[in-house]
């Protein structure tokens, strides 16, 4: 009790110190311009904690952090001013401080042994006595509603409808989201980040399912940036959503390769492609399987066996005579695969058929699993398949077209579709 009393005795003179000085000098202060200040420093902060996540997730880089960050403060500069006018008094008297520095001390004390217990030294039981006075959600929406007035009179306000967006996704308002992200990306070059946002907030609105529209804007998004990791994350989501778990796992094995490999992100994708894998019936090898699965294919052909990161490119068309049975938008997947090894391919190149004809190469970096590539095996079979579901899965009716079988490294390969699964 006696460290608790000196401890509070060196506070209350520290208290004294600052608060004398300046007792001649009068303050207003505007009740309603504070609030407003609260509830707007509530809403940066909150768009800070998602800039960093964002960062944090790889979705952004340092350079564009950077500068969000800069937005921000200048954002807190602009929207958030103190409202107090300072009066100073001249030629005052001081009894206003003298009474204050006898009546303070002597408050306190009275006041201890009133209302004060020992007990409220421990942080459990003022938190629990003390309850957090958080800004009320009325008071939020009455603030979002105000920045949606705005809005409608300043409609290209570009700042603006970017605080709209993230606000209402904050709020869990997702169709409004959708809505201002919809206005925001008409008024700013393409961006991969905010066609991930638009698509993420588009999908929570639609029932929580990213086919359709949601997906439409991930490939927009990774048409721009195809390294964004979100945009990946959110491909590969769309993909295992409709069940196609070999597209799942070409988007999510693309992250781990932007990825430290013993990070949170890297465990939670590798964990995703387990699953995926497994739901599609293909066994998950370990690093020593993987290798002895390429062996024979090498130990057949060691003198043709592939140099590492080996490619074989070319290009792919349609057959005229079934270009009435396919639209613009139907999947085209070009692919390699073993002779003899896993069902899944080797490398998978995704385009559409209003892209044919079309030049592609397939490399490693196209594999579905780390140790499971094109140049671990001596021959592949190479071909192109249409998909009218988008399915990376073989399925009876797509239209396609294969090679004979090649070495890894081989190049202007002529692939043409013009048969029909059966």
């Amino acid at each position: 009790m006696t460290v608790f009393l000196i401890v509070a005795a060196v506070m209350l003179a520290t208290a004294l110190f600052f608060i004398l000085p300046t007792l001649l000098r009068k303050q207003q202060n505007d009740g309603a311009h504070a609030q407003r200040d609260v509830l707007n420093l509530e809403v940066l902060r909150d768009q800070l904690r998602e800039l960093d996540v964002d960062r944090a997730e790889g979705a952004i880089d340092n350079a564009g952090y950077d500068s969000s960050r800069k937005e921000l403060e200048q954002r807190v500069v602009e929207d958030v001013r103190p409202s107090v006018k300072t009066v100073t008094s001249t030629g005052g008297k001081p009894w206003s401080a003298i009474i204050l520095a006898v009546s303070m001390p002597a408050a306190a004390i009275v006041l201890y042994f009133f209302l004060g217990h020992p007990l409220g030294l421990d942080p459990s039981k003022v938190a629990a006595s003390n309850p957090q006075q958080d800004v009320t959600p009325e008071q939020i929406n009455a603030m979002v509603d105000k920045l949606a007035r705005h809005l409608k009179e300043a409609p290209d306000d570009i700042e603006g409808w970017n605080m709209a967006a993230r606000t209402y996704s904050a709020l869990g308002r997702f169709a409004e989201a959708a809505d201002a992200y919809s206005h925001l990306v008409k008024l700013v070059p393409p961006n991969a980040n905010l066609l991930v946002n638009y698509a993420y907030a588009s999908g929570m609105a639609n029932h929580q399912s990213l086919q359709g529209d949601p997906e439409k804007l991930i490939l927009q998004a990774l048409e721009v940036d195809p390294k964004n990791i979100k945009a990946l994350n959110l491909a590969g989501a769309a993909a295992y959503e409709r069940h196609d778990y070999a597209a799942a796992v070409i988007q999510w094995r693309k992250i781990m390769q932007l990825v430290p490999p013993t990070s949170d992100v890297a465990r939670n994708v590798g964990s995703s492609i387990n699953d995926a894998l497994s739901l599609a019936g293909t066994p998950v090898p370990a690093a020593a399987d993987a290798a002895n699965a390429s062996a024979p294919a090498a130990a057949g052909n060691a003198a043709s066996a592939p140099a590492a990161n080996a490619e074989v490119s070319g290009t792919v068309e349609l057959d005229p005579a079934l270009r009435s049975q396919v639209s613009d938008t139907d999947t085209v997947f070009i692919f390699a695969r073993a002779i003899d090894g896993p069902r899944f391919p080797l490398a998978v190149l995704r385009k559409q058929v209003k892209d044919l004809p079309t030049t592609f190469t397939l490399d490693d970096s196209m594999s579905m699993m780390p140790n499971v590539k094109l140049s671990g095996f001596a021959q592949v079979v190479v071909g192109a398949r249409i998909s009218k579901s988008g399915s990376a899965t073989p399925s009876a009716g797509d239209l396609e077209g294969v090679i004979e079988p090649v070495k890894p490294g081989a190049k202007n390969l002529k692939i043409k579709i013009n048969s029909q699964r059966k």
